[in-house]
């Protein structure tokens, strides 16, 4: 082989490479694509950690959702905690907060809450059902879902509270703009 061919074989490999490193830089690694943007939430009714109520999906239509999934093993979730804690007490009368236990036993999560806080309703997912519904990979992740039931995002991590701000005022002036369901 001559050596102009090993020197554009050396040049097509480095601009491969510079391509899939230009699209992969840029990008905030929290913003995770996933398919159920802008598509209804799946729906849920799953049982309260403290009380035993059932809370469901459909009867927090008309209000913005913040739905959390978390575990008490979790250290990225021990960190966030008191973001979403703080999100619950400075929003919570702008949408709902909820926290999902992903993975863990009732009792590990209720000492996390008790040392850690629980200012907003926390829901127990058994076998992870509602978990799979959503695509959750793993812990924490939060999802933003609009006062139709529309999932507008998805937090991968820890939360900020600059972040769950943004998220917050985005989803509240969706629901401000929106025009009222039409009663039957």
């Amino acid at each position: 082989m001559k050596r102009w061919q090993y020197t554009l074989g050396f040049v097509a490999v480095c601009a491969a490479l510079l391509f899939v490193l230009f699209k992969g830089f840029g990008r905030d690694p929290h913003e995770v694509p996933f398919m159920l943007k802008g598509k209804p939430a799946p729906a849920f009714t799953l049982r309260a950690l403290d009380t035993g109520e059932r809370v469901s999906l459909e009867e927090l239509k008309g209000r913005p959702v913040v739905l959390n999934f978390w575990a008490s093993w979790c250290g990225p979730c021990q960190q966030e905690h008191p973001v979403l804690e703080w999100g619950a007490r400075e929003f919570g009368s702008q949408a709902v907060f909820l926290g999902v236990v992903f993975e863990d036993t009732e009792d590990n999560a209720r000492e996390f809450l008790s040392r850690m806080g629980a200012s907003f309703p926390q829901l127990v997912d058994p076998r992870s059902r509602m978990a799979v519904d959503y695509g959750v990979a793993g812990v924490p992740e939060t999802y933003f879902i609009d006062p139709n039931g529309i999932i507008h995002g998805k937090h991968v991590g820890p939360i900020d509270p600059q972040t769950l701000t943004t998220r917050l005022r985005q989803l509240t002036a969706q629901a401000t703009a929106a025009p009222a369901p039409e009663s039957p």
